[in-house]
């Protein structure tokens, strides 16, 4: 490190390299963090959180409970031991909490004056965050699984969502109505997300074991649908052409660029395409333990070099390379599933939320060589065991 210091102050070395490789330094060295908590405010699991981008202070949870809770991440106290304090709720004596399990919530990109949270109560809501009632309430047929907004979108305010009902449905916030259905999923839509590289461009994941990207501009279908054998009919049975997994597929996250998608699915197994033509990559991450009926939040990491993915894996979240597919950490605290996890880009933290109503906080932890475990790092009741490949990986872009 101290080479990448000394060749940036002489102008030699690109100061984006020293970023990069302080920022892969403390992603590989997550730990619980035993000093700071997360107030625990859920009476059931927790099932999606979400970090404003503006100040990267404020974080939003959901839970089975119908409850919303926003909590300041900021240490005012200064102190080394400090609770995330929740500083709003809309809990079960607001009139108007959700009625069954929150699935999604997410900040406006744009500010945090507002955010929108969808529920299993077949409802989406658009709240605004000073008053904490809804300023919109979009009303569904079926169970609404996920919902996102685009976080690059000057064009167009789309908030696309997933149903019980097989088809995508586009609300515009502007006008505060449903202005398109997108027909071409044969099951239950578990996960939507926009490219954080063109505003029109959506993927959308299904439990008919598809993954759809759509180009919303375009009335006549969707662009393509992923297809795990890359067009090999030899490879696949009748029942697997042209799908993304061999069973539900409830996880999908772009990477930071755009440029790549992973999805999560029922058959155990993470894939990472390429988005422009819809080619599997064929990265292989091994088994990527995956129960959930439901949707699962999966995230990346941000300046790092290798990029990291973060998944629910069980009680302990999953660290992979991802370009790679090998597995660098098993992050292990909660008692119960992980459900969703998010990644902290301003600090290289981690956020975690699971069944056990518990949020836990996974930050950097410097230790000195010489009292560094090999191979593991452990902390109290908290575990995470390193692949010992990555343990000097960040110094090695030094030499």
């Amino acid at each position: 490190m101290l080479g990448f210091l000394t060749a940036r102050q002489a102008g030699l070395d690109d100061p984006l390299r020293l970023r990069r490789a302080e920022s892969t330094r403390r992603v590989l060295n997550l730990e619980l963090n035993h000093d700071r908590d997360v107030d625990r405010i859920h009476s059931n699991g927790i099932n999606t959180i979400d970090i404003e981008v503006i100040e990267g202070r404020y974080m939003l949870s959901g839970g089975a409970d119908g409850v919303i809770v926003v909590y300041d991440l900021e240490n005012n106290s200064r102190k080394p031991q400090y609770t995330c304090k929740a500083v709003c709720t809309v809990g079960r004596s607001s009139p108007y909490v959700h009625r069954f399990s929150v699935e999604t919530v997410q900040w406006y990109p744009h500010d945090t004056g507002m955010f929108v949270s969808s529920s299993f109560d077949q409802t989406m809501k658009v709240w605004d965050t000073e008053t904490l009632k809804p300023a919109e309430v979009f009303q569904f047929e079926g169970n609404v699984y996920c919902h996102h907004m685009s976080p690059i979108a000057r064009k167009h305010s789309l908030i696309a969502v997933g149903t019980k009902d097989q088809k995508v449905q586009l609300c515009d916030l502007k006008s505060g109505s449903r202005i398109q259905v997108l027909q071409g999923h044969r099951g239950e839509v578990l996960s939507v997300r926009w490219s954080p590289r063109y505003e029109h461009i959506l993927a959308t994941a299904s439990t008919d074991s598809r993954v759809l990207v759509w180009d919303v501009r375009r009335a006549s279908g969707s662009l393509f649908s992923l297809d795990q054998h890359n067009g090999d009919k030899s490879k696949a049975s009748s029942e697997a052409v042209n799908t993304a997994h061999n069973g539900r597929v409830n996880g999908l996250c772009f990477t930071v660029d755009g440029l790549y998608l992973l999805t999560t699915g029922t058959d155990d197994r993470m894939r990472l395409w390429n988005s422009a033509n819809g080619k599997n990559t064929l990265v292989n991450y091994g088994k990527v333990s995956n129960e959930s009926r439901k949707g699962l939040k999966i995230t990346v990491s941000r300046s790092c070099s290798p990029e990291f993915v973060f998944v629910p894996c069980g009680s302990s979240v999953a660290v992979y390379t991802l370009h790679t597919g090998e597995l660098v950490t098993m992050l292990r605290g909660h008692y119960n599933n992980v459900d969703c996890c998010q990644f902290h880009p301003d600090y290289q933290e981690l956020y975690s939320g699971g069944k056990d109503c518990n949020i836990l906080a996974w930050v950097p932890v410097v230790r000195p060589p010489d009292v560094e475990e090999e191979g593991t790092a452990a902390k109290g009741g908290s575990q995470a065991t390193v692949n010992p490949a990555f343990e000097d990986a960040w110094s090695s872009d030094e030499d």
